[in-house]
């Protein structure tokens, strides 16, 4: 491992450098999004993403039109297959897997029952529930690949915002995502040395720029250029660095979301370690969608991108510096102040003295003995309010 340079707060990350993934939390949904990927959905730069997301969708077409105008036609030569026959379309229609539960949705019809009935009764029954729709219009999204797929149907008043526009946002700040610029796809903790090494070739394998026919998800960080924020219990720097991911849905699957932090470490398995001051912003494809995605989201993006940690620094710095409990009756009447109940304050205490070697004293003692008391937790509900019960206490600090 080489020698590391301090140079404004941040590092050179050399071939790697030392990490402590026991403090701060724990985050899964890059992992989640690993696992469940296959290699189709995964891409190795940002261009190559692009270029697949910005293809399809000029091959597609959207409008609205009037449910009691679709027809639906059932294949005599095929009793699983159903079209639809949309007003001035060149021909019928093929609904996807997710554009017919959609469909189905917004007729009040029960997609799951309807999936396992012969295509012609299918039919009937949804036929029945177009021309019967009380919202009266719907819009869709069609695509031409080889034949005409509607890839969705929502109401009319859906704001789409195209995978592409999300995956181009990114680019501004991060070029091709491959280390052209300082944000990248990022590279591998080594568990058997607790060395996390920025420097990894990016492959099917570890990427972290997915995209399929329903969404987009992209996971970038900054970990060539860490940042020093305190020392550890040993008296070697505790390195963080930024990272930030995001999600769309053209087709309505989910919102558009940005979230952005702090962390140590990301594992083979893509989960995300050490995580620290964690914050998301979402925005609902509803009617000014569009807008609030150009005003709000991307300028949110651009912001973190250029921002400075000296913030993040000193808020972890006035944590350390805080003390709050010398003695354990002050450490009981602290966390019990705090809403935590006598079992939970035990854990903290010990977990805290067992891997700093201390009982906790200072704010930043306490964060880091709730957030390791919410890696436990296996309900999600249960962790996130921990997980938000540390962040307030390390803001409250600062």
């Amino acid at each position: 491992m080489t020698n590391i340079e301090i140079l404004d707060g941040r590092r050179d990350a050399g071939d790697g450098y030392k990490v402590d993934v026991s403090r701060g939390g724990h985050d899964g949904r890059v992992s989640s999004e690993w696992f469940s990927r296959p290699d189709d959905e995964k891409y190795l730069s940002l261009s190559e993403l692009f270029a697949s997301v910005k293809g399809r969708a000029e091959r597609s077409r959207t409008r609205t039109v009037e449910s009691a105008a679709i027809r639906v036609e059932a294949s005599r030569d095929n009793a699983e297959r159903l079209a639809l026959v949309l007003p001035d379309a060149a021909g019928p229609v093929a609904p996807t897997h997710w554009s017919f539960g959609q469909l189905a949705g917004l007729v009040g019809a029960p997609a799951a029952y309807l999936r396992q009935l012969p295509a012609p009764l299918a039919g009937i029954n949804l036929q029945y529930g177009l021309t019967s729709h009380r919202a009266e219009q719907v819009k869709t999204l069609e695509t031409e690949d080889g034949r005409t797929e509607l890839r969705a149907v929502t109401g009319p008043d859906y704001g789409r915002i195209y995978d592409h526009e999300l995956v181009a946002a990114v680019q501004r700040i991060a070029g091709n995502g491959t280390g052209d610029t300082r944000w990248k796809v990022p590279g591998v903790l080594d568990w058997s040395t607790g060395v996390y090494n920025p420097n990894v070739d990016i492959t099917k394998d570890t990427t972290t720029l997915y995209a399929s026919d329903r969404d987009v998800f992209l996971f970038l960080v900054d970990d060539l250029n860490p940042i020093e924020a305190g020392r550890l219990p040993d008296g070697s720097p505790d390195l963080y660095f930024r990272g930030f991911y995001c999600w769309n849905s053209e087709v309505g699957a989910k919102t558009l979301g940005i979230a952005s932090f702090y962390l140590r470490a990301v594992c083979q398995n893509r989960n995300l370690w050490g995580v620290e001051d964690f914050q998301e912003i979402s925005i609902r494809h509803s009617k000014y969608a569009a807008s609030r995605f150009a005003h709000e989201a991307a300028p949110a993006l651009n912001r973190f991108a250029d921002s400075s940690p000296a913030p993040f620094i000193e808020g972890i710095r006035a944590a350390r510096e805080r003390i709050v409990a010398r003695t354990d009756e002050d450490r009981t009447d602290f966390l019990r102040k705090r809403g935590f109940g006598k079992a939970e304050t035990a854990k903290i205490v010990e977990t805290v003295l067992a891997e700093e070697g201390k009982k906790p004293e200072s704010v930043f003692d306490f964060v880091q003995g709730i957030t390791a008391l919410a890696r436990d937790k296996t309900q999600q509900d249960a962790r996130l309010d921990l997980e938000g019960r540390a962040k307030k206490l390390l803001e409250r600090a600062a």
